[in-house]
């Protein structure tokens, strides 16, 4: 094992591409994921305003939304110049004022106000959805408030129909709805899942005999297979720690549990994708479709965590997808470790659903079994000829 050990690492040292993708381009990448999102809170997103009504009511109400810090109004003369504005990414959200609408209001026939926003950009859209409906609302409070006064009734019962019933929100976690400590961890995760599948795709490939059609299975590729677990593994984890480190001690976000408990739950993560990567290379062995099959499988791991959109709102396809990628089964434990303080044996508890791809060893050494008894006759008739022509050779 020592010298397949020394053996992988001088193969290592000799690949450029190779070396890169375990030193500088993981860090490099997610300092620069980290940068897009470290302003933290969105501020002023465009949203076209079109007031068909011009009146002093509409005008306060587009005051309202300037007041906001997330929403910059800016006014078009009609509608189709404000979706062609939202449909170049322009502005992410557009509000209707409709003709006559005071005129509305006052006599009672409740006018509608248009509200539409992109979805394709799911939180953008979601921020300024929630907050187009309370600068709004606050501004139509006060209208509906003065025609009560004006109807006769007094002030204390105004507030009463206005506001029945109070609510108040209480954030259990992310109270300062911060993107850096919502967004930023579960897309470094899916970052270092994708990096850490190409490196060991990148490494098995390396091992494979090149054949006619398909690579082959070298004689001893589980011993391989399990010194480059042995290398790539406390490698991926020191970047997988980086993150932790980066953001939970020197950015300071809040965390109420272990990070110790986190670095764990990665080194499962990380076994679980070993193996779903090397039943890849065992049925592909082919190098561009190893890649282009992780590739396609862990590149929208982000998107299926559970973090930007609900799990139970999902497809059904779409939830078995989510449970084949270990960053969506690592994500979960993350949030109750960070935001509330898991221990160890919830931890575990939680973490054991990616105990179930241990089921993929023995499904890949059967195949890899199969393979090998096929590849023999063809090993074989190669070492045939080859004595054949050395013999005609002499």
């Amino acid at each position: 094992m020592g010298a397949l050990l020394q053996k992988e690492l001088k193969t290592l040292w000799n690949s450029p591409w190779q070396l890169a993708l375990v030193t500088y381009i993981p860090i490099i990448s997610m300092l620069c994921l980290w940068w897009l999102f470290s302003a933290g809170l969105p501020r002023q997103l465009p949203v076209a305003v079109v007031d068909l009504d011009n009146s002093q009511l509409t005008r306060t109400l587009t005051r309202n939304l300037s007041a906001n810090s997330v929403i910059s109004p800016k006014t078009y003369p009609n509608l189709a110049l404000a979706q062609e504005a939202m449909s170049t990414a322009e502005v992410y959200a557009l509000v209707v004022y409709p003709h006559q609408f005071k005129h509305g209001l006052l006599t009672g026939v409740s006018p509608t106000i248009d509200i539409r926003y992109n979805s394709q950009f799911l939180l953008v859209g979601k921020l300024l959805s929630s907050q187009l409906q309370l600068s709004l609302g606050s501004g139509l409070m006060q209208v509906a408030g003065l025609k009560q006064l004006l109807g006769g009734a007094n002030k204390a019962s105004v507030a009463v129909n206005l506001s029945p019933v109070t609510s108040q929100t209480t954030a259990l976690f992310n109270r300062n709805n911060n993107y850096v400590g919502f967004l930023v961890p579960p897309v470094l995760i899916a970052l270092l899942q994708l990096l850490s599948m190409m490196v060991f795709v990148n490494s098995l490939n390396a091992s494979l005999i090149k054949g006619e059609d398909k690579c082959l299975l070298p004689d001893n590729f589980w011993q391989l297979v399990a010194t480059k677990v042995m290398l790539y593994t406390p490698i991926m984890l020191l970047h997988g720690g980086f993150i932790l480190v980066w953001l939970y001690g020197y950015l300071g976000l809040p965390i109420a549990g272990s990070l110790g408990l986190l670095v764990l739950t990665q080194a499962m993560m990380l076994g679980a994708l070993w193996l779903l990567v090397i039943l890849v290379v065992v049925v592909m062995r082919e190098p561009a479709g190893s890649i282009s099959m992780g590739s396609a499988m862990f590149a929208p791991a982000f998107a299926f965590m559970g973090i930007t959109f609900p799990v139970n709102d999902m497809p059904q396809l779409a939830q078995w997808w989510r449970l084949l990628m270990p960053s969506s089964h690592y994500m979960d434990t993350h949030v109750i470790v960070v935001s509330y303080g898991a221990e160890a044996g919830q931890v575990l508890l939680q973490s054991s659903s990616l105990l179930y791809f241990l089921v993929l060893l023995p499904i890949a050494w059967l195949l890899a079994k199969i393979i090998r008894q096929k590849q023999a006759p063809v090993n074989s008739a190669e070492s045939l000829a080859v004595v054949s022509q050395q013999q005609e050779a002499r």
